[in-house]
């Protein structure tokens, strides 16, 4: 049958465990999408891989000790390590490396004993080392948006939206520092959530900005989402100190909840003049049937908002100039031929290996830790991030979740703002201050805009709610087909 790739989680668990279809089966058939796919979504694919992890699931089916999520087909972002696949990150610095062991949200998803039984099948490029909005960053060549061939899809978790957008993969993993879950998942019409920080282990992604990084599920539904955020959320204290020590939980069992009495807050600073007009009118149409479905709204106020960028980019720089001095061409990644001693083997290898944004990053963050300046800069972007986690708080004592826009626009074409770093970081305002606080936010899509480009609305929690965030977002799937809308073709 053809039609596998537009299936539900759920459903593609009901057809392998009825025997409908084998996780060989469905392997092979994502397979040769992901083959014909012209986008520069997957950078790496091993067929023998992929299936001998097929076979092994089948197995279990066969055996009777299968999980829902047995047998399903995921693709990795490239910023988890994988033993079986290279690892690059986006970057030419890695390019040919491969781990010794699996991250350890690859390991919760795949076929190990604690496993969940999906079986992976590649990894997806992504921004080098997911340092970018748009996936034009990534050394392997920018991304297309499956809608919109001539546009982005986001970043820099923009190939894992495309992948699940385009039906190559039914759900994929990200990761989200300061909104690449939730801006690429709102660009290319799909859902996607980053968890409470801390909520899934950081062993085997590799470190952009240490006290923000967060892995999550991308895929089309609220449900979906639960069902991977399940199996890849849970304690890993031995092996990453910033794994907070909270059970796993079954996110599902939160779903088909009544909505009614909801508090729903709407900050001002979220809908002021710099979203565009389509964007506004779909968002106020999702708020509107939310009320209809019993939640109220509140309007309330988030006044540091037009302070997170210019935090973000201070911290965000500083920890990755810090975690991106091990890739000096030592012991692993690229080096320079040649070199004529040490520093000149660190900074020819540096330099050829980095892209433009990663050197302008990583240039920023030595800037502002160095003496006379850590005070001035760093220090005061910390404050902020303090008061605005404070300013947080405060809104939830007014209500339960937070909605408002993902993006000011929709996905802009490619090379559009490829000469103006600024104006990308700029479209990040609406999802850093979740990021900054270490609070768990979601996109979900709720109609769309200019060009017929998807738009999505983003919700924001309080810490360790992520069961209420995304039983929100499936009563309201449940009430509209926007996240059951595929691209032309699909």
């Amino acid at each position: 049958m053809s039609h596998w790739h537009t299936l539900s989680l759920k459903q593609l668990s009901q057809a392998l465990h009825s025997k409908a279809v084998s996780a060989t089966e469905l392997a092979q058939h994502f397979l040769g999408r992901a083959k014909a796919d012209t986008s520069g979504a997957f950078l790496a694919l091993d067929d023998a891989a992929t299936l001998a992890q097929a076979k092994a699931a089948d197995e279990r089916l066969q055996q009777g000790t299968a999980g829902r999520l047995t047998g399903i087909p995921i693709a990795h972002k490239d910023i988890f390590v994988t033993r079986d696949w290279p690892t690059t990150a986006g970057s030419r610095i890695l390019e040919g490396y491969r781990s010794p062991f699996n991250a350890t949200v690859v390991a919760r998803l795949g076929q190990g004993e604690a496993g969940a039984g999906m079986v992976t099948l590649g990894k997806l490029s992504c921004d080098e080392f997911a340092m970018g909005s748009s996936n034009e960053n990534s050394a392997y060549g920018p991304v297309s948006n499956p809608w919109d061939t001539s546009r982005i899809p986001g970043g820099s978790s923009g190939a894992s939206a495309a992948a699940v957008a385009a039906g190559l993969a039914p759900a994929a993993t990200g990761t989200d520092t300061g909104g690449s879950i939730r801006q690429p998942a709102a660009f290319c019409g799909i859902t996607g959530i980053k968890p409470t920080y801390g909520r899934a282990s950081r062993y085997g992604m590799i470190a952009y900005a240490s006290s923000l990084d967060q892995a999550g599920p991308m895929a089309r539904s609220a449900e979906d989402c639960a069902w991977l955020l399940s199996a890849l959320c849970g304690p890993d204290l031995d092996r990453d100190s910033t794994s907070l020590d909270v059970p796993t939980e079954d996110f599902s069992a939160s779903l088909g909840q009544s909505i009614k009495g909801l508090r729903v807050g709407l900050p001002k600073e979220f809908f002021g003049d710099g979203l565009a007009r389509e964007v506004r009118t779909a968002l106020d149409a999702a708020v509107d049937q939310l009320r209809q479905l019993g939640a109220t709204t509140v309007e309330m106020s988030l006044p540091l908002t037009e302070l997170a960028i210019p935090a973000y980019y201070i911290i965000a720089p500083a920890e990755a100039s810090s975690n991106l001095s091990r890739f000096d061409g030592v012991k692993f990644g690229h080096r320079c031929e040649n070199p004529a001693d040490l520093m000149d083997m660190y900074v020819r290898s540096r330099t050829e290996g980095f892209g433009e944004e990663v050197k302008r990053r990583i240039l920023v963050g030595a800037y502002v830790l160095s003496h006379g300046y850590y005070d001035a800069y760093y220090l005061q972007a910390q404050r902020v991030r303090r008061l605005m986690a404070d300013d947080f708080q405060k809104a939830f004592a007014q209500c339960d979740v937070i909605a408002g826009p993902v993006a000011p626009t929709v996905a802009w074409r490619l090379g559009e703002k490829a000469d103006d770093p600024v104006a990308n970081y700029l479209a990040d305002i609406f999802t850093l201050p979740a990021s900054l606080a270490g609070l768990p936010a979601m996109s979900l899509p709720v109609g769309f805009g200019e060009g017929g480009m998807p738009v999505g609305m983003q919700l924001i929690a309080n810490h360790l709610q992520e069961g209420r965030l995304l039983n929100v977002a499936h009563q309201y799937q449940l009430a509209t087909d926007w996240h059951l809308k595929t691209p032309q073709g699909i």
